[in-house]
């Protein structure tokens, strides 16, 4: 759920921000994981793959990010540049690096679908980061250390609810896929008047939704590929629901949540801006 903060920084009061977060983990984000992983699950039943989030946290996270952007408006002025890009470098290495723990931890032993896991993650990653930056090149623009660090974790994100079904060979397409789909996505909303400040649905919701469609794709006995068609087709019902019941519902939960405590800061905190209005630091 925490992912979601990135489409609203800059805009939202903290009490409301908590309370969101309580609302969305418990009315949305837990019945998914039911859903998901539960042996009783509706898509686990259904067989439905999701091996480390891709649907439960990164599509869920997506849409309600989507969701919030739309709700909550545009900022009052929004920063052109990143501010500190060294940190964003720093960041994206941790973030790799934690994401071997998160895809290949969700074997749940030290088995082979964990050393499948952990490979296929991180070479996803690595051609996403690569794809990335010579798309950009591609389209006469300049190769950059923002743009690898984006693709990295957009190969991070697509690679997610496949990392225990797919080859090495299969992880490295689904990276190269998901970095042109994301770029592209990037640049559509860049042009439409949606506030996402980060990026998230860009790049969590729309990689988490090729990695999932790819999953029903690819992943190993039960693939499109392998001329079963069921697992694709109720990978797309999962994504229909999903997507309606994680954007519908979100929006549902910044309106009682605005109900409850206004969830927009004043225009004059929002200039001053949210370290200070919202906790009384200056950074």
């Amino acid at each position: 759920p925490a992912l979601i903060t990135g489409s609203f920084a800059e805009r939202i009061r903290f009490r409301s921000y908590i309370l969101f977060m309580i609302l969305f983990s418990i009315i949305i984000y837990s019945p998914l994981a039911h859903m998901t992983w539960h042996p009783d699950g509706l898509f686990r039943n259904w067989g439905v793959l999701d091996f480390a989030g891709g649907t439960v946290v990164h599509m869920s996270a997506g849409f309600a990010a989507l969701a919030g952007a739309i709700y909550l408006g545009k900022r009052k002025a929004q920063a052109e540049l990143p501010a500190n890009i060294p940190y964003v470098i720093l960041g994206t290495g941790l973030l790799w690096f934690g994401w071997f723990g998160f895809n290949a931890g969700s074997a749940l032993a030290a088995n082979g679908d964990a050393v499948i896991a952990f490979a296929n993650t991180n070479l996803a990653s690595a051609t996403a980061m690569i794809t990335w930056i010579f798309y950009d090149r591609f389209r006469d623009e300049k190769m950059s250390a923002l743009g690898a660090c984006i693709g990295a974790i957009v190969g991070l994100v697509a690679i997610t609810p496949a990392a225990g079904f797919v080859s090495i060979g299969q992880s490295i397409f689904i990276g190269f896929i998901a970095a042109i789909i994301s770029n592209i996505s990037i640049r559509t909303f860049s042009k439409i008047a949606v506030d996402d400040t980060l990026e998230v649905f860009p790049s969590h919701g729309v990689g988490g939704i090729v990695g999932m469609l790819l999953t029903g794709i690819l992943a190993k006995e039960v693939g499109l590929i392998n001329g079963e068609t069921t697992t694709f087709l109720y990978h797309l019902l999962a994504l229909v629901m999903v997507t309606i019941y994680t954007f519908g519902g979100s929006w549902l939960l910044y309106k009682l949540t605005d109900i409850l405590i206004p969830i927009r800061v004043r225009e004059d905190q929002e200039e001053r801006g949210l370290d200070s209005s919202q906790h009384g630091e200056i950074v």
